[in-house]
């Protein structure tokens, strides 16, 4: 295994867990596969989250601080979150042109629907709350949350990854400022150490990810099938249209915009980033979390890529909290998915609507499994959709999310090398490791 390459370690861990999660399922083995295969999933998703915090912070930290002046990270930053901004509504649009010509909710029969809304009344009514606490915190509350007002608080949560982020570009910005650098030379040169040494403890992390994945993959397959893997696949098939207009609006995203993108505005080969971001995406799509594969995205952007340090430490942290493209572009076919499926015709205005509130709603959305539910159930509230409606796609949101965990990993990495391109911080030529 050590002479693979990590993604075809990857792939082949995900290959693996995919043949064991049919056979378990339909062995009778959940709980063994419970008490005995799934802590291993665990165990690797608690190390990447270990790494998380104080890789965005010392790495935040050691590139602001390497900086000339201040107007390198004002011009960094507007470039950054401008180009997320734009992603996220071409990604919106998109997955609203895809439902809309495909009309995936016209395929759902009555009692599908019925026996779904049913069995997941209790998980309707929990999205529903955290929604509207979400929803009544104000516009602005997004903005509040920046803020720490604990910063050891905050460092204990990887779902307050913005907090962590402000504070480092603080403290950055504040060693750059110090009259007198002789002085804080030792700091600049202690963070810089520390990186190298967090870099080091992700290749470390990396040898368990075959196994991790493994576990992962093995122990969702189990889940999704249940104590009935047929009853399971009864559902699955009056949901199958709908996936695939979820999945062709990310393969759009992945396989056109993202291409197009670099090639017109960093001149960069898609080829050459596929090749080297791909162990992310892989790890992306089995743990279904942008927080989790941060550590591994920034070093392939880095030593594969060709994005600088000061650039990768500065957008990648940022897009994994503020940019989802791919939620995004789910968000707009559930929403109007739903809509059809309960026989309601979404306007112009409606789905305009659903534009501006699913790009508002990502920026606070937190870079975990299952986010894209809560962030749904905003988006359906504003265009008046029954909220119940959720209860049809739990069924299949595990999968997608993981498939839409890629494009918001990809699209995170595609911004990176953009803005390193425009900041001539593009290496040509990475140094191999």
């Amino acid at each position: 295994m050590k002479k693979l390459a990590l993604h075809w370690q990857i792939i082949i861990g995900l290959f693996l867990g995919l043949i064991y999660g049919l056979i378990a399922a339909n062995s009778g083995w959940q709980e063994f596969t419970a008490d005995w295969i799934a802590p291993w999933g665990k165990i690797f998703i608690s190390m990447l989250k270990m790494i998380a915090v104080p890789l965005v912070l010392i790495s935040l930290i050691n590139g602001v601080s390497g900086l000339k002046d201040i107007s390198q990270l004002s011009s960094m930053g507007g470039k950054t979150i401008g180009i997320y901004l734009i992603t996220t509504v071409m990604a919106v649009t998109i997955g609203l042109l895809a439902v809309n010509l495909i009309k995936p909710g016209k395929s759902f029969s009555e009692e599908i629907r019925q026996e779904m809304v049913q069995q997941n009344e209790a998980k309707v009514k929990s999205t529903e709350e955290q929604a509207n606490a979400q929803k009544s915190s104000g516009p602005l509350q997004f903005i509040v949350d920046m803020v720490p007002d604990n910063f050891f608080f905050s460092a204990s949560d990887n779902r307050n990854m913005l907090q962590i982020i402000f504070f480092a570009l603080m403290f950055g910005i504040a060693l750059i400022l110090v009259p007198d650098q002789t002085k804080v030379d030792p700091i600049k040169h202690f963070f810089d150490g520390a990186n190298e040494v967090i870099l080091k403890m992700v290749d470390l992390i990396m040898y368990f990810a075959p196994i991790g994945v493994f576990a992962l993959l093995g122990n969702i397959m189990v889940e999704l099938a249940g104590d009935d893997p047929t009853a399971a696949l009864e559902i699955l098939k009056g949901l199958a249209v709908y996936s695939l207009t979820v999945l062709l609006g990310l393969l759009i995203m992945v396989a056109i915009v993202y291409p197009m993108a670099l090639k017109l505005l960093a001149n960069y080969s898609y080829k050459r980033f596929f090749k080297g971001l791909a162990p992310a995406q892989l790890l992306a799509f089995s743990t279904s979390s942008s927080a989790a594969t941060l550590p591994l995205t920034m070093e392939r952007c880095e030593e594969k890529l060709g994005v600088s340090n000061k650039v990768a430490s500065f957008v990648l942290p940022l897009g994994a909290t503020i940019n989802m493209d791919g939620t995004s572009c789910y968000q707009a076919v559930a929403a109007v998915f739903i809509a059809q499926v309960y026989g309601m015709d979404l306007g112009l205005s409606e789905q305009l609507t659903i534009v501006l509130t699913a790009t508002l709603a990502s920026i606070g959305s937190a870079a975990v499994p299952g986010a894209g539910i809560i962030m749904l159930a905003i988006v359906l509230g504003s265009v008046g959709v029954p909220l119940e409606g959720i209860s049809l796609i739990f069924a299949v949101d595990r999968p997608l999310d993981m498939c839409r965990t890629v494009v918001n990993v990809t699209g995170d990495a595609t911004v990176a090398t953009i803005v390193a391109y425009t900041e001539g911080e593009l290496i040509a030529h990475p140094v191999e490791k």
